[in-house]
């Protein structure tokens, strides 16, 4: 699961088509919101943040920290990022370069993790298809003709009527969408030209826009459509640049589904560079070890948002100070395999991971029980699974989401949270419109909308939202949790986390449904706790707390320095 904002795309460019209709401006506030509002705390700042800098001054002030191994598994990190380098988790049993798999994991030379995307010849599947599909033309390769072949009244049937309706029947929609959607890019172009002219600059925001003030018409139009569109983001710090690429990612996708042919199956670009048997989950020894690669965005900032380095005066700082971030590489750019995502949690359990942030998902999952037994196996070990909820508006109790603790037997996993995206409380919607939720199958909300963090390319930065960014934000309060308290086992910290969890600070009950414009819906029915990360009252509960960890992973513990500072 990519962060995407296709929802507030297609809201916002419903907006266009009326925006030319009016020259009404609309009035930018006035009030900013810290970069770093994430860590902030409501009673100081006034924002919906976590309370971690509040912690960090009042809690932890003198206290030794122990680390924590957090992996991140995703679509890569750039390893060589100044905020993230001295962060990474190092395999302290491999020789770099050597070409031998000294530590006799089966992964040879993965000095700092594993690319379960990556080929022999150094490649790594960079695009792949989503999973509905996939199913889909698995489907009619095995049964020709699913429905005359299977029967009515069994499970497979059943599966097959919903794969229908998520690939064979939208497919007329996605060519009416994607056609409307090139007559607003056309508009878009055209008022790109016409603002950038005006302001004599390539790039521009909400403000600049409000600070026009002309009489020429055509101008005051485009500001007008422009302020409209990057309005119905509900992101006030959005630059327009952001929002095109976003936007042309969004068309992409869009095309691709629009061209999509009935009979034509995916190409299978995984087999051709990874040239593994899909269908054997024992077939476990692929990969290579290029945990960065070139579209490594996602991942990046997920984890700079998780353990950045605090305080070396660079950038931004993390919620944890005392975190190596373990890349595993297992998302691309579509859907990821359950046989990825399966052994991407054997992989980190077994290196010493404690805590596993999931920041993708999709609707269909084949091979569920594989991920499932690896959910399990992490439960065994110890280890706590943080998983975003998705970016859909969907309500979760009713609509699949995978991966997900609800086993077969229809057990709970109890190393598993999934989270939810909230706002700064200060401007825009309280809880971002965008995430999906359920009083039964979403645990909590976290921080999630203009999440500041670190991208690919040494020294950059930017803001991204999505349950994707509100993950990794639980994760970072877990390990920040975690190191300080180290004997909590996953279930403790679990618990930790949810019976700290608060509800919205300035007292507001009820927010806007996400997925709707303008229903109401109380805030406590969104979640199981219905409430938000809070790290500051995570803390204070831990100090409470007896410790009951038992480590059954008897894997040499990796010696780490703590995270130098400056």
């Amino acid at each position: 699961m990519k962060f995407s904002r296709a929802l507030a795309v297609t809201a916002g460019c419903v907006v266009m088509m009326t925006a030319l209709t009016t020259n009404r401006s609309l009035a930018q506030s006035s009030s900013s919101i810290p970069k770093n509002w994430h860590l902030l705390s409501y009673a100081k700042d006034s924002v919906y943040g976590t309370g971690v800098e509040k912690a960090y001054t009042e809690l932890l002030k003198g206290k030794k920290s122990t680390p924590v191994i957090v992996a991140v598994i995703d679509s890569g990190i750039d390893t060589t990022h100044e905020d993230l380098k001295s962060i990474l988790w190092t395999n302290p049993g491999e020789i770099p370069g050597n070409g031998i798999d000294d530590d006799k994991n089966g992964y040879v030379d993965d000095v700092h993790g594993w690319n379960f995307l990556g080929g022999k010849d150094g490649r790594s599947v960079k695009e792949d298809s989503d999973e509905a599909t996939r199913e889909y033309y698995r489907y009619k390769s095995l049964y020709v003709n699913p429905d005359s072949a299977l029967n009515k009244e069994s499970n497979e049937y059943r599966y097959w009527q919903r794969l229908q309706s998520k690939v064979a029947r939208p497919s007329g929609e996605h060519k009416v969408a994607y056609r409307n959607m090139l007559k607003l890019q056309e508009n878009l172009k055209k008022c790109e030209s016409l603002l950038t002219g005006y302001l004599k600059q390539s790039d521009f925001n909400l403000a600049k826009l409000d600070s026009i003030n002309t009489i020429d018409t055509d101008i005051m139009v485009a500001k007008n459509y422009m302020t409209r569109l990057m309005k119905s983001t509900g992101e006030p710090d959005i630059t327009y640049s952001s929002f095109r690429s976003e936007f042309e990612e969004y068309l992409g996708e869009l095309k691709k589904k629009a061209e999509m042919s009935e009979g034509a199956a995916p190409v299978d670009k995984r087999t051709e560079i990874i040239g593994d048997n899909i269908n054997d989950i024992n077939d476990k020894y692929y990969g290579n070890n290029d945990v960065m690669g070139q579209f490594g965005f996602h991942g990046t900032h997920v984890s700079g948002i998780i353990a950045a380095a605090r305080n070396n005066g660079t950038g931004i700082d993390g919620i944890a100070d005392n975190v190596r971030i373990m890349p595993v590489k297992a998302v691309p750019d579509g859907d990821e395999r359950d046989k990825d995502v399966a052994l991407a949690i054997r992989y980190a359990v077994d290196n010493g991971a404690r805590i596993i942030n999931m920041s993708f998902g999709k609707g269909f999952s084949p091979h569920k029980d594989w991920v499932d037994d690896a959910i399990r196996y992490a439960e065994e070990k110890n280890v706590l699974l943080i998983h975003a909820a998705g970016n859909d508006g969907n309500n979760n109790d009713s609509v699949d989401n995978f991966p997900n603790p609800v086993f077969a037997d229809h057990t709970i996993a109890g190393n598993y949270i999934t989270v939810g995206a909230s706002s700064n409380g200060k401007q825009g919607g309280k809880v971002a419109s965008f995430s999906n939720y359920g009083k039964k199958s979403v645990d909590l909300f976290a921080p999630g909308v203009q999440i500041y963090s670190t991208v690919p390319g040494g020294n950059k930065y930017g803001s991204a939202s999505g349950t994707s960014m509100a993950s990794p934000v639980v994760a970072g309060v877990a390990a920040l949790v975690l190191s300080y308290y180290p004997n909590l086992s996953a279930r403790q910290l679990k618990y930790v986390l949810e019976k700290s969890a608060t509800p919205l600070p300035d007292s507001t009950k009820m927010v806007v449904k996400p997925g709707t414009r303008d229903e109401n819906v109380a805030f406590s029915d969104l979640s199981i706790t219905g409430g938000l990360v809070n790290a500051y009252e995570a803390l204070k509960l831990a100090d409470t707390m007896k410790g009951e960890k038992k480590i059954k992973n008897k894997r040499k513990k990796p010696k780490m320095e703590p995270v130098t500072k400056g």
